[in-house]
């Protein structure tokens, strides 16, 4: 057990100190208190907005530094601004050097971090590019004393956070987890995943009625303003709907949607398309599911059409038309060619291009005008921070504040994205240290401000819509009332989905406060245990594997199973195959898929040509569980053709594997046999397999013009010997099938063109 320190222990004093020490900072007694729970064991702290979460990770950071000094501490928050905003925090109130504190983002070079981890003590990253480093193992956790998720709710499916605290609840030697939210979800199984999935042992939750904490809340007023749609946007309105309300017949007409069934919104929409996306993976081409499939397309398109119009702005709605008409131009894809012939379809555009051009915009922004203009009307000094989903709609909101007087407005969204508007790390910070300083009043954000961002003193926050999410909106909501009181403004298009949004965020709310309540009160903790897996002992008690992964399989999931098995990785950029485990194992993985894919646009013979050159013993791995015979319209005599000419012509082994869990396990596999036998270290790059005589002549003759590995048999077949095909003419070329006389005379014409500073001569 370690030893026991009290928070009053850590802060600066006369005398011996710890080797860290907090400084400027009074913890509150409930922070104390939860910090004593966090420094026993893996703790899920919920606490509302503003109530100093990030004091706790200050006092068990100087606890976990103080009882292990060789330590280092790593804390994780998803968005760069929030990881760059407790990077400034602890370097304030931690008595440490500036050089023992480093900030990993994406931007940072991956060797540039590995330099940095080696030489810190406290580490403020982003998790994507921490997870790559991991699976590249340029960074490893087992010195790591204490893991912080920021924002923990995230910690679901393949999120990073997941597997980063997997793997380092089974490699630290002194793991300590602790895991802060406002807002971890509303539903029992989601925040039982999160508790898992960052091995959770105990929960601290408290609200803002709570005794101890009651004291330090700060008021915030919520007021729902009502606008209502204007008769021109009603009529598009009903067209959208009519357009909908034919898809889903006709959808039904086809026998693939059952009519008991409820198809209304974008998530019915989604989960039928999800259903019959399975059954087309399972081998059904029957036409009807194909069209099917296409006329779901055209209703998610409706359906946000439908969501700009109601909730955004005209704005929006007309440049997201104009993209579809665009696009259907020179797309192949039938669901946009034929959604933009719908007859209702045509009407929307046409009275959509009436309003833009006309200059009429949506109701909201007139409700928006008049809230800031009496906001800085009543307190000229206010800080006002306007949230909408939609990067269109910011930017519209800009346009309109300023024609309101003394609003000082600027946008602050996330990176930039293809053919968008966006911010990197360092326009983030500025604009937010503008704001904080006055030089703007009025913050246009998107998602990217909702989490966790401590901007003091914000007066007033306006949701352009509501979101339908109870976390969401518990974030927004937070970003007032943190110093003082505040005011919080949410806009309603009325008889829309804006009203679904604003219940369905309520409820989710309510539930979330009942459902942690009561997770506390039965909680006995579902931490995973850290012990090595009864596969991973049997396969190589004593044995330290290594495989090579080229850096492009990272998503494939392999890679972290492999990891999770005990297997050191490299990624690396590999010339030829996928995964190297030895030096004469080389694999070529292809999903069920792209297995296919690959067969028809002829990629895969040449890739195993060049398997054939560099491996003795090259493998292919097919992964997936669909029906490899019915993935695209291709006989499947080919398919078992090419599988044939690989096994038998080739002598390559063909391997199916159902998912990346069972790939792994038989690569680890394949791995231990061999490097038991090698005994010694391998290098991708080294011990190529030395070429026959044959293979050394297809190889030259096809650096030849236009021949390639393909014609470079036949050639050497017909002529013999490649000093036959140098000295053969155009006429002797030209008889080799497939070689006409453009191909004989550009072979001719580098064969005879003198060679002159490196490059051949050009003749006209």
């Amino acid at each position: 057990m370690t030893e026991s320190i009290l928070p009053s222990q850590l802060f600066a004093q006369s005398g011996p100190r710890h080797t860290t020490m907090i400084k400027e900072l009074v913890p509150r007694c409930y922070q104390e208190t939860i910090f004593s729970t966090c420094a026993e064991k893996n703790t899920l702290v919920v606490l509302p907005t503003g109530l100093g979460k990030t004091v706790i990770a200050l006092l068990l950071c100087a606890q976990r530094l103080s009882l292990f000094p060789k330590s280092k501490v790593l804390f994780l928050a998803p968005t760069k601004p929030l990881v760059a905003q407790h990077y400034e925090t602890f370097k304030r109130h931690c008595e440490l050097p500036e050089s023992d504190f480093a900030f990993f983002t994406g931007d940072v070079r991956p060797d540039k971090r590995a330099a940095l981890w080696q030489d810190s003590k406290v580490i403020f990253s982003t998790p994507q590019g921490l997870e790559n480093d991991i699976i590249g193992s340029t960074i490893k956790l087992e010195d790591v004393s204490l893991l912080i998720f920021d924002e923990a709710h995230r910690a679901t499916a393949d999120y990073a956070y997941t597997f980063i605290a997997q793997h380092y609840s089974k490699r630290a030697r002194y793991p300590r987890i602790l895991a802060l939210t406002a807002s971890p979800g509303s539903d029992l199984e989601k925040i039982t995943e999160v508790c898992r999935n960052l091995s959770i042992e105990d929960v601290e939750m408290r609200a803002d009625t709570d005794p101890d904490v009651k004291p330090y809340v700060q008021d915030t007023h919520i007021t729902w303003r009502n606008v209502i749609l204007p008769d021109e946007f009603k009529k598009i309105q009903s067209l959208l709907k009519l357009s909908f309300k034919n898809k889903i017949a006709d959808l039904r007409a086809r026998g693939y949607a059952d009519s008991r069934t409820l198809i209304e919104s974008k998530t019915d929409v989604l989960k039928l398309q999800r259903e019959l996306q399975f059954h087309i993976a399972q081998g059904d081409k029957n036409p009807n599911i194909l069209k099917s499939i296409s006329l779901l397309s055209e209703c998610i398109k409706l359906q946000h059409a439908l969501e700009l119009l109601e909730s955004q702005c005209i704005t929006a709605l007309h440049k997201y038309l104009q993209k579809l008409c665009d696009e259907a131009q020179t797309t192949n894809v039938k669901a946009l060619q034929n959604l933009v012939r719908d007859e209702q379809f045509k009407s929307v555009s046409l009275l959509t291009r009436i309003l833009y051009d006309a200059g009429i915009e949506h109701p909201k922004f007139n409700e928006l005008r008049a809230i800031i203009s009496k906001e800085i009307e009543n307190n000229p000094e206010s800080k006002t921070i306007i949230f909408t989903q939609f990067r269109d709609t910011a930017q519209r909101i800009i346009l309109e504040l300023f024609n309101v007087d003394g609003a000082k407005a600027t946008l602050f969204v996330g990176q930039t994205k293809k053919g968008g508007t966006g911010m990197n790390q360092k326009q983030q910070k500025l604009i937010l240290d503008e704001f904080k300083q006055g030089t703007y009043n009025c913050l246009i954000a998107t998602s990217v401000a909702e989490e966790g961002l401590d901007i003091p003193k914000v007066d007033l926050v306006i949701f352009y819509e509501p979101v339908p999410s109870g976390i969401r909106t518990i974030q927004r909501r937070g970003r007032t009332g943190r110093s003082a009181s505040g005011n919080v403004v949410v806009l309603v298009t009325k008889d829309t989905r804006d009203e679904g949004y604003r219940w369905s965020a309520h409820h989710k709310e309510k539930r979330m406060h009942r459902t942690l309540a009561s997770l506390k009160h039965c909680f006995t903790g579902v931490a995973n245990k850290k012990e090595a897996s009864t596969q991973q002992q049997c396969l190589w008690p004593e044995l330290s594997l290594k495989i090579f992964v080229d850096h492009r399989e990272k998503s494939s999931g392999i890679p972290k199973e492999l990891l999770e098995l005990g297997v050191e990785l490299k990624l690396e950029t590999l010339e030829v195959g996928d995964y190297i485990v030895s030096k004469r194992v080389g694999v070529e993985y292809k999903t069920v898929p792209d297995f296919v894919d690959s067969i028809i646009d002829g990629r895969l013979l040449n890739q195993l040509r060049e398997m054939k050159q560099r491996f003795e013993r090259p493998l292919v791995v097919v992964e997936g569980e669909e029906d490899i015979y019915t993935q695209r319209n291709i006989h499947p005599n080919a398919i078992r053709g090419m599988i044939a000419t690989i096994t038998v012509s080739y002598g390559i082994p063909v391997i199916m594997t159902k998912n990346c869990k069972e790939t792994a396990a038989l690569l680890a596999i394949i791995a231990k046999r061999e490097q038991e036998a090698e005994q010694s270290d391998f290098n991708p790059h080294a011990n190529r397999k030395p070429m026959s005589t044959a293979e050394l002549q297809e190889y030259i003759t096809s650096a030849l013009p236009g021949v390639g590995s393909g014609l470079a048999k036949p050639l050497l077949e017909k002529l013999g010997s490649v000093k036959n095909i140098v000295n053969a003419t155009e006429e002797e070329l030209k008889s080799v099938d497939k070689i006409g006389e453009k191909k004989a005379k550009e072979i001719r014409r580098v064969l005879d063109s003198p060679y002159q500073n490196g490059t051949p001569q050009r003749q006209n």
